[in-house]
C-alpha cells in the first residue's frame, strides 16, 4: 500500500508540475490524486477509525479553504471598484531602472497583504500600461515575481503557506515578521539590482490609457468610490492578524467577518450611486469571478497530503531526513529548491504533518534536545521553512503561483526565464538564508 501511494503522489506531482506542458487544470489532478489516495488507505488499512480521520482531516483543510475564499473575494472587489488603478497613478519614476525599484517594492509589500499570485496579475497588467517593448517587460514581470514571492515569506497572510503555518500555530504573526522582513527584502534588492544592469536608462514611457476594464473606468468617474473600497479591503484584511490575536480564534472567522462587513458597506454603495446597471459591484456578484479552480487545487492537495499521514508515509521521512540529514538549514534549502519543481503548498503541509510543534516537555523527553528545540513554534525550523518555500519558488518560472500567472499572462518562455532569472533568483535565496544565520547566529532574534 505504502509503495503505491508513494507511487501515485509522486505521478501526480508531475502531472501538477507538468500543467503547462498538458494544458489541464492542476485542479484536475489534485482532486483525482485526493480520491484515489483515500480509497487506497481505505481498501488497504480497514481502519476503523477511517471516517473520523478523513472528518479531522476536511476540517483542517476547511479552515484555509474557507479563508482563502474570503480573501480572494475581498481582493478581486478591490479590482472591481477600481482600487487597484488608484496605485498605478501614484507610481512615478525618472527612467526604467528606477520604476523597476519602484515596482520590485511596491510588488513586495503589496504581497504580503494580498497574495503573491493576485500581487503579480495586478502588476503585469500594470506593466502593459508602461512598458511597449516586450522582452523589456519580460525582464520587469520577472523581477516582479521574484518580489511578490519573497514579500509572501514574511507575511502571515502573504502566501498560502504561510497562512497554512501561521493558522496552526506554527508560527506567530509578529515573530515571524520581526525575523523574516529583512531575509525576504534582502532576496529582493540583490536579484533586482542586477537586473537594472539589463534595462536601459532612459525615460519612462507614458502610460497606456486604453484599458477599458470595468474598474479602470469606474475609478475615473468615481475616484473617491474607488479610494473607499481600497482602504477598507486592505483594512479588512488587516483586521485579520489582529483579530486572531485579541480573541484567539481562527483566521477564518475574522476574514468572514471582514467579507461581512464589506457586504454591507457595497450594498449600501450600489443602491447609492445605483450602479446595477454599471458594475457587478454587490459580494454576491464579485464571488463568481474568483479562481474556484485554485481553491479546488488547494482542497485537493491538502487532502491528499493528509492521506499521506494517516499512512504513516510522513512519519517515516521525517524520521529518515532526520537520520540522514539532522539539520535545519540543509533540509529547509533542499524543499526551498524542490518548491522550485513542484508546488510549495504540497511541501509545506508535508511537513508539517511530518514534524509535530514541540513544547517543552517533548523537548526534554527527545534524544536530541537542542536539534528538537528548532521545532518549537515560532522556531528556527519554521522561519526557514516559511522562507524557503516561498522564495525558493521564484528559481524556476512554473515554481510559484506568481510565475505562472505572468508566464501565462506575457508568454515568458520556460528557458528564456531559467537562463536569465534563475541565477538571480537563486544568488537571493542563499543571501536570504545567510541573513537568517545571521539573525540567529549573532543578533538572537
Amino acid at each position: 500500500m505504502i509503495t503505491f501511494m508513494i507511487i501515485l503522489f509522486v505521478a501526480g506531482y508531475l502531472m501538477i508540475a507538468l500543467e503547462h506542458v498538458f494544458n489541464i487544470n492542476k485542479a484536475t489532478f489534485a482532486l483525482m490524486m485526493c480520491g484515489i489516495l483515500w480509497a487506497a488507505y481505505s481498501l488497504c488499512s480497514h481502519d476503523p477509525n477511517l471516517s473520523e480521520e478523513m472528518i479531522v482531516a476536511l476540517g483542517d483543510t476547511c479552515e484555509i479553504v474557507v479563508f482563502l475564499i474570503g480573501a480572494m473575494t475581498i481582493v478581486e472587489l478591490i479590482d472591481r471598484y477600481g482600487g487597484f488603478n488608484i496605485i498605478v497613478r501614484h507610481i512615478h519614476a525618472k527612467n526604467k531602472r528606477g520604476l523597476m525599484w519602484v515596482l520590485a517594492f511596491v510588488a513586495f509589500f503589496l504581497s504580503s497583504i494580498l497574495d503573491n499570485m493576485t500581487t503579480t496579475i495586478i502588476m503585469v497588467m500594470m506593466l502593459r500600461r508602461m512598458i511597449s517593448d516586450q522582452k523589456e517587460r519580460w525582464m520587469f514581470a520577472c523581477v516582479v515575481v521574484l518580489a511578490a514571492n519573497s514579500g509572501g515569506a514574511w507575511s502571515p497572510i502573504g502566501d498560502i503557506t504561510t497562512i497554512m503555518l501561521w493558522m496552526k500555530n506554527y508560527v506567530s504573526s509578529s515573530d515571524l515578521i520581526i525575523n523574516l522582513i529583512v531575509p525576504s527584502l534582502v532576496s529582493v534588492v540583490i536579484p533586482t539590482f542586477i537586473a537594472t544592469r539589463y534595462v536601459k536608462s532612459e525615460p519612462v514611457e507614458e502610460l497606456n490609457s486604453r484599458d477599458q476594464r470595468v474598474g479602470y473606468v469606474l475609478s475615473h468617474h468615481h475616484r473617491r468610490l474607488s479610494v473607499l473600497i481600497l482602504i477598507c479591503g486592505v483594512a479588512g484584511l488587516l483586521f485579520v492578524p489582529v483579530f486572531k490575536t485579541v480573541t484567539h480564534l481562527p483566521p477564518y472567522m475574522g476574514i468572514l467577518l471582514s467579507l461581512g462587513a464589506l457586504w454591507l458597506l457595497t450594498e449600501l454603495i450600489v443602491r447609492r450611486y445605483r450602479l446595477d446597471g454599471k458594475i457587478e459591484g454587490r459580494i454576491s456578484q464579485v464571488v463568481r469571478h474568483i479562481d474556484m479552480s485554485t481553491i479546488l487545487f488547494f482542497l485537493g492537495i491538502l487532502l491528499s497530503v493528509s492521506a499521506l499521514q494517516q499512512a504513516g508515509i510522513l512519519n517515516h521521512l521525517a524520521h529518515a531526513l532526520n537520520e540522514s540529514i539532522h539539520e535545519p538549514y540543509t533540509i529547509n534549502a533542499i524543499i526551498g529548491v524542490l518548491s522550485s519543481i513542484v508546488d510549495n503548498v504540497p511541501l509545506v503541509a508535508a511537513c508539517m504533518n511530518m514534524y509535530p510543534v514541540m513544547t517543552d516537555q517533548m523537548i526534554a523527553a527527545s534524544a536530541d534536545p537542542t536539534y528538537a528545540a528548532f521545532f518549537v513554534e515560532d522556531g528556527l525550523f519554521w522561519h526557514l521553512l516559511t522562507f524557503c518555500a516561498g522564495v525558493g519558488g521564484s528559481l524556476l518560472i512554473i515554481g510559484s503561483a506568481a510565475g505562472v500567472v505572468a508566464m501565462g499572462i506575457e508568454k515568458i518562455p520556460f528557458l528564456w526565464y531559467a537562463k536569465r532569472i534563475t541565477w538571480l533568483a537563486f544568488l537571493g535565496y542563499l543571501a536570504g538564508i545567510g541573513c537568517i544565520w545571521v539573525e540567529t547566529l549573532f543578533l538572537s532574534i
